[in-house]
């Protein structure tokens, strides 16, 4: 009798602690259903996808970001609501004047580098680490908020005469806030003219931002697209992008030229967190060359990594988010000054008249392109900026650039180099 009772109570006890094993797997089971159910997914898309349809996996079925909201948040009419604009560009692509575009027009609120701040208070924080205080401190500026830089300017009391590139600010140049300049005069505004202008209190230029239609940031600090995104979707802000890209020898070129001030940011784009094994060598500077040259032609191959993630993100990515992304060649800019002005006004919603498409035209023929200060905004001779690195790359260093950005260059439209010369 008592063995059929231990019996019994084994079978019992066995069969509880099965049915206590079983109920997570029911549970986990249940909510993968209604996950994929959810969100229509296929045991074929559960599948390790490849790099393209990683970033297609961004997007739902939909055509909508992953979590994301409703089309009707992302789309916002234009003609009714204030614009905000990113410049993304990476160092040396002719970013200075393409945001001089937008400086010099009236009806735009242009902030020059205002994520140079975050780097410098920051340094030696990898590139990819800050990705997210420099989306932060934009989704604070494009709401005329600044008191977002005291967080990294190492003081309360910041005032006009510290930020934004502000001695070639016209904004910030030309009244209410000074009187050197004139804000409907078209012309690069006079650095010596701007210095002697009254400090202002951030809060007056917060004013200021608000009473203009077009925001414009200019920035080389957000590494991809990615990083936008949110702000893209987010009905507040509605953020435009427009991507400046220009031929990697050129850029290459143009980086060896200025090594010396790209050092540190060069350093911190190598740290930076899609830092793989690949690239991991990248940061032991070569024996056959100085340190600087090292480092900053090592981050060229992974600024031609970012680029490619641009473009498969735009390239699988829904049809909201390609109506507020424009693609510019910096060679097409500055050879067709008048069509490509136009297209990015039009793309911005502001309109152009003569002494813009005046400015535009002189800008690009200028007289040579040396210049002992590179990052200075200048007249130049489109072609021989372009053209440039064929005199100035040996024909390693050419090839070096063309090997690893060979498929960027082919999205872009980029010749490989046929002709050979001496060294």
């Amino acid at each position: 009798m008592k063995r059929r009772l231990h019996k019994k109570y084994l079978v019992l006890i066995l069969a509880y602690s099965g049915l206590l094993l079983l109920i997570p797997y029911v549970l986990d089971y249940r909510d993968k259903s209604v996950h994929h159910a959810k969100h229509g997914l296929t045991q074929q898309q559960l599948r390790c996808p490849d790099l393209e349809n990683t970033v297609a996996l961004l997007w739902d079925t939909n055509g909508y970001k992953v979590n994301g909201s409703d089309a009707a948040e992302i789309t916002v009419n234009r003609s009714q609501s204030r614009i905000h604009i990113y410049l993304h560009a990476t160092w040396r692509t002719g970013s200075s004047f393409l945001g001089e575009l937008f400086n010099q027009h009236p009806d735009v609120f242009y902030l020059y580098e205002p994520m140079w701040h975050i780097w410098q208070a920051l340094y030696p924080g990898d590139a990819g680490s800050l990705q997210g205080a420099v989306r932060d401190m934009m989704n604070a500026l494009y709401r005329c908020d600044f008191s977002v830089l005291k967080l990294y300017a190492g003081s309360q009391n910041i005032t006009t005469s510290f930020i934004f590139g502000w001695k070639m600010n016209k904004v910030i140049c030309s009244e209410p806030l000074c009187g050197a300049h004139k804000r409907h005069e078209i012309g690069l505004v006079r650095e010596d003219q701007c210095a002697k202008c009254p400090k202002r209190d951030i809060r007056e230029l917060e004013k200021e931002c608000k009473k203009y239609p077009v925001m414009v940031i200019k920035g080389v600090r957000v590494l991809d697209l990615s990083t936008l995104v949110p702000l893209m979707r987010d009905p507040a802000i509605n953020l435009q992008v427009i991507q400046l890209f220009r031929d990697p020898r050129a850029v290459h070129n143009s980086r060896l030229k200025s090594k010396q001030a790209l050092v540190k940011e060069s350093i911190q784009v190598l740290r930076s967190k899609k830092q793989a094994d690949k690239y991991k060598r990248l940061l032991v500077p070569s024996n056959k060359v100085n340190r600087a040259e090292s480092y900053v032609s090592s981050a060229m191959e992974l600024i031609c990594d970012n680029w490619l993630s641009d473009m498969l993100l735009v390239m699988n990515s829904p049809p909201w988010l390609r109506r507020n992304y424009l693609r510019i060649r910096y060679e097409d800019l500055v050879l067709h000054p008048m069509e490509e002005l136009q297209r990015l006004y039009r793309f911005s919603n502001l309109s152009t008249f003569p002494a813009l498409e005046k400015f535009a035209l002189n800008m690009t023929h200028g007289q040579g392109y040396s210049s002992d200060r590179p990052f200075l905004i200048s007249s130049r001779d489109a072609k021989e900026a372009i053209y440039a690195w064929r005199e100035r790359l040996n024909v390693e260093q050419i090839n070096q650039v063309e090997a690893y950005c060979s498929e960027v260059m082919r999205q872009l439209g980029y010749q490989k180099n046929s002709v050979e010369k001496t060294t």
